[in-house]
């Protein structure tokens, strides 16, 4: 299993969490995702590699900003 935590920016509410999720999780192999409009941050498990590109415009195509920390 690979973990990797990413800093979001501009979530703040339960939908934000929401629509970071459900982009996110579409991406193949995740396994596991935890979300936090509170702390902005973002925990990817995924069964292999995660490519950090993906996870990046996922959050981007749900209208926010990540880095990878």
């Amino acid at each position: 299993m690979t973990q990797h935590n990413y800093q979001v920016t501009g979530m703040t509410c339960g939908h934000c969490e929401l629509s970071v999720r459900e982009e996110v999780s579409e991406i193949p192999g995740i396994q596991d995702l935890q979300v936090s409009h509170e702390t902005g941050k973002l925990i990817v498990t995924a069964n292999g590699t995660i490519d950090d590109a993906q996870v990046l415009a996922a959050v981007e195509e749900a209208g926010y900003q990540a880095v990878r920390v």
